[in-house]
């Protein structure tokens, strides 16, 4: 009987740490699959790394679909890969895949708000560092990355000029590795004709803000949905 009894202990003792060597394991497949979710753009068969923040899913890349009139940082090619295109306002608009859009100041802020637990009134000044990559800024301003919004030092390319003499001026690259850029929807209320937002994030700062200025700039995208 006592024999029996052992056997039975051992037995119960081996289905518990199966079922939870079971549980763990299924617990890591979820892990994984959740870190490894991703987008692909129909439109050339590039793939994104999306992730939820909130309400909303975003990517987690810049976008880097190739257009007529957008630009890779710095102007070099390699630089796209990893740091997407620069658009002007007017073609950030339009250049999400079916089913995305350029997001709003409110989507934004909503992705600020999520400092403090969804308080909209309450944004942290460390939010920026939260948002910024864990790598790929310069002079240590590399951030935490918290939420999984991967936000990479693009620059931007300034506004292209054009002479009645035809003579071009502007159009100059400035701020990779230490600035990001990403275009709002949300025209400047004040000169809607002109300006529009965009979020901003520096390498000097662990805070982001939303400032405005010349749609006719060169920016990187994020797609929300």
């Amino acid at each position: 009987m006592k024999r029996n009894l052992r056997i039975w202990k051992i037995y119960i003792l081996s289905m518990h740490l199966t079922i939870h060597s079971s549980f763990a394991l299924a617990a890591l497949t979820f892990l994984l699959m959740s870190c490894s979710e991703s987008f692909t753009d129909s439109r050339d068969g590039q793939s994104y790394d999306v992730v939820k923040i909130g309400d909303l899913t975003w990517m987690a890349e810049n976008l880097n679909f190739e257009t007529v009139g957008s630009f890779c940082p710095e102007g070099d090619s390699r630089n796209c890969k990893r740091l997407g295109r620069l658009y002007s306002w007017a073609e950030a608009k339009t250049v999400c895949p079916e089913g995305w859009r350029l997001p709003t100041n409110e989507d934004f802020a909503q992705v600020l708000a999520q400092s403090h637990d969804g308080d909209s009134g309450a944004v942290s000044n460390k939010v920026g560092a939260k948002l910024k990559s864990r790598d790929g800024w310069f002079k240590k301003g590399n951030g935490t990355d918290d939420f999984g919004f991967n936000a990479l030092p693009a620059g931007y390319r300034g506004a292209v000029s054009k002479a009645d003499d035809g003579a071009v001026a502007g159009g100059k690259f400035n701020g990779i590795g230490g600035y990001a850029y990403f275009w709002s929807a949300t025209e400047d209320p004040e000169n809607p004709e002109s300006n529009a937002f965009y979020l901003f994030l520096s390498f000097s700062s662990d805070a982001a803000s939303l400032n405005s200025f010349a749609k006719e700039d060169y920016r990187s995208v994020r797609c929300v949905r």
